[in-house]
């Protein structure tokens, strides 16, 4: 296990690797973090870096070149479309059995979505989505190679996602070597983004307030861990996965490259240096916010776009935007809806979990349905 930190959150102790901590403890809104990296926590210049230029495709997790060349916009365009389908549908289906929760999360949940989503799909192709799978690159390897030559030319077949069709319809080889990198992304991102919202959600409502919304969710009244009741009217799962994603929000960091674009925004950026943006940290500041470290689903109730908020910046600004944030949220709250439902029992020695050093911040705990 990696060296971490430890650090409270409304009376959970959540364990933050070092360098997470370091960057918890900063008060600085612009700060150096090494000899070419500036961080920066300051709204109006996150919204100024953002406007600065275009994101560059290698930026972009699912968007980066695959198979030598950059993926054209409207293949993105389809990709966005096609995964909005199969997760709407997916949605409208009934959830697999909530034993496919139990273990440690979040890599139980992100194997539960990948089943619940993708499981039509057939071989190789819903292999493309196994963690087991992605994990290895000798093994990715192989499976794309199996994928080339899967289907077979001829119509669109039936059960398949739209994200499958679309490697089934490739014109040519490198069509189709884009169609299978962007499945994998696709599902990756989204899964895993979602487990680890919902997972941080779970933890941050406490047991308490798991407890009240077992089987009810959408109650109007949830109790912190300390013994204090909320009047939360409003305040439902909806306004739970917001407030989680400015407190733990699985996008914590946004990187981008350094260039003539930011030189001049502000005395500590220069030319060569690369940019860091860091919504974790503008999300707890209490220059932005009242009671930044309160988890406090209330503060949304009555809000018609949270997105709008200053300073709450949960998917990226304008122009930069997470290209699937129009179905995390409804993903994530059935996902809630099904754990709760279930009586998801969260477990972790002395109430405390980790967060370690990753891409997605999420914590980690095992967990066991009750249902």
């Amino acid at each position: 296990m990696e060296e971490s930190a430890a650090a409270p959150d409304r009376g959970h102790s959540i364990v933050y690797a070092p360098r997470i901590q370091d960057l918890l403890a900063r008060e600085e809104k612009v700060f150096r973090i090494d000899a070419t990296t500036v961080g920066v926590s300051h709204c109006d210049l996150i919204a100024d870096v953002v406007a600065a230029r275009p994101v560059r495709s290698a930026e972009r997790s699912v968007y980066k070149p695959a198979a030598g060349a950059d993926i054209p916009h409207d293949s993105a365009t389809r990709t966005i479309r096609a995964l909005g389908k199969d997760v709407m549908e997916g949605i409208r289906t009934p959830p697999p059995p909530a034993r496919g929760l139990n273990g440690p999360w979040p890599y139980a949940a992100t194997s539960y979505l990948r089943q619940w989503l993708f499981a039509s799909d057939p071989l190789p192709v819903s292999l493309l989505s196994k963690r087991g799978i992605t994990r290895s690159p000798a093994l990715s390897r192989i499976v794309d190679r199996a994928v080339t030559v899967w289907p077979e030319p001829g119509g669109a077949g039936h059960g398949r996602t739209a994200l499958a069709e679309q490697i089934r319809s490739a014109s040519d080889a490198r069509e189709r070597g884009q169609a299978i990198a962007m499945y994998r992304r696709a599902t990756a991102t989204l899964c895993d983004g979602v487990a680890a919202l919902t997972g941080n959600a779970l933890w941050l409502m406490g047991p308490a307030g798991r407890e009240q919304l077992m089987g009810r969710a959408g109650r109007k009244q949830l109790t912190d861990s300390a013994g204090r009741e909320h009047d939360v009217a409003g305040a439902d799962l909806t306004a739970v996965l917001w407030e989680t994603l400015r407190l733990l929000p699985p996008a914590w960091m946004l990187y981008r490259t350094g260039g003539d674009a930011y030189a001049g925004l502000h005395p500590e950026i220069r030319r060569e240096d690369n940019v860091a943006l860091f919504p974790l940290l503008m999300h707890r500041h209490p220059h932005y916010w009242s009671e930044p470290m309160d988890f406090r689903p209330e503060r949304w109730a009555g809000v018609p776009d949270p997105e709008k908020t200053p300073a709450f910046m949960p998917f990226g600004f304008d122009g930069a935007r997470c290209w699937a944030k129009h179905l995390v949220v409804p993903l994530a709250e059935r996902l809630l809806t099904v754990a709760l439902d279930n009586r998801l029992a969260v477990r972790v020695p002395n109430q405390e979990t980790h967060v370690p050093l990753r891409s997605l911040l999420s914590v980690r705990f095992d967990a066991r349905s009750g249902a």
